[in-house]
């Protein structure tokens, strides 16, 4: 069966994990995570979905077309265990350690779709169960230093990392950035070689959405594209480098001054922080004082910057530019 390292983590799994490229050489220990696809624990049946589930602790605001919550979950066995399950039927369950996942979904859903959900915000609860501060963030390595790029949905995180990948340098982490502190000092963990794009950040980028494949080829309507970073010349960064900076993506310009960099103030930057952390909507009080002492540290050691990309995305080299000229490196 495959094994995998994502996040700093290793991964073993009961079958191919899409996006994922498995260990040439077996594990000499047990393996942080174990997978198991298509399958739910032996403990779970029915009769506890009816009565221990029957009200769930978290349940999101957004709805679907159809108006159900896009997630809710709930906590099983008197909180050993987590269960997260979208509006589409793909369900998860965690174990409280993050030690352990299932997943099971329905058709005409695949396991490319289960793992897009796995990849990111699964993976990304596991982390915070771990003790791990993740930022909604992609990342790029510049002369060894992690670059993170800050942002909501649509920011375009990933657009920027790609104008990196395209320009040479080697990608760390793609919507999910897992911080680790050492010593006083901030540590990027490297992601998996994939960034993640929508058909009009690869017409901006090579010019025809068909030049990336699709994520799930079977989806009608999801269009999510993919760079596979471990082809074509492209790199991908497979260890931690410590965090030389941050910039939050910001409006977008179409005057001359753009791509631009302004500073911004502690309180400014400190909200940014906490509003784009990973799923912070599932964790408990006691995980999210931690995050704000974490975040805390974080301000005071890293630069956090604002970044207005051109709302041209023909002036992306020159943003390439102006961030590795902003950290004192040339391309």
């Amino acid at each position: 069966m495959p094994h995998y390292r994502a996040y700093g983590l290793t991964l073993f799994a009961n079958a191919p994990i899409p996006g994922l490229v498995a260990l040439v050489q077996p594990l000499s220990s047990s393996p942080d995570i174990c997978v198991e696809l298509d399958a739910m624990p032996s403990f779970w049946h029915p009769q506890l979905q009816n009565s221990e589930s029957a009200r769930a602790w978290y349940v999101s605001h957004r709805k679907d077309a159809q108006g159900q919550p896009i997630l809710q979950a709930w906590q099983l066995q008197q909180g050993a265990y987590f269960r997260l399950k979208y509006c589409d039927g793909t369900e998860f369950i965690v174990d409280r350690g993050g030690c352990r996942i299932w997943a099971k979904w329905i058709a005409p859903l695949t396991l490319e779709d289960t793992a897009t959900y796995l990849l990111g915000p699964i993976l990304g609860f596991v982390l915070r169960l771990r003790g791990s501060v993740c930022l909604h963030a992609s990342g790029v390595a510049i002369r060894d230093r992690a670059v993170l790029f800050l942002g909501q949905a649509g920011a375009g995180k990933s657009t920027t990392a790609a104008a990196f990948a395209q320009s040479g340098y080697p990608v760390l982490c793609d919507d999910v950035a897992a911080l680790t502190l050492k010593n006083g000092q901030f540590f990027v963990r490297p992601g998996y070689p994939r960034l993640r794009l929508w058909s009009k950040s690869v017409i901006a980028l090579f010019g025809n959405p068909e030049s990336l494949p699709r994520i799930v080829p079977t989806h009608p309507t999801w269009d999510k594209r993919y760079l596979d970073l471990a082809q074509n010349d492209y790199r991908f960064q497979g260890n931690s480098l410590p965090l030389a900076g941050i910039y939050r993506l910001s409006q977008r310009l179409d005057r001359a001054i753009a791509p631009k960099i302004e500073r911004m103030s502690s309180q400014t930057g400190m909200m940014s922080l906490i509003a784009n952390t990973y799923t912070n909507y599932l964790l408990t009080k006691q995980m999210r004082s931690t995050e704000f002492e974490v975040l805390g540290q974080l301000l005071q050691s890293v630069p956090l910057q604002q970044l207005h990309p051109h709302a041209d995305p023909s002036y992306l080299p020159q943003l390439v530019e102006l961030i590795a000229s902003d950290l004192g490196t040339e391309s």
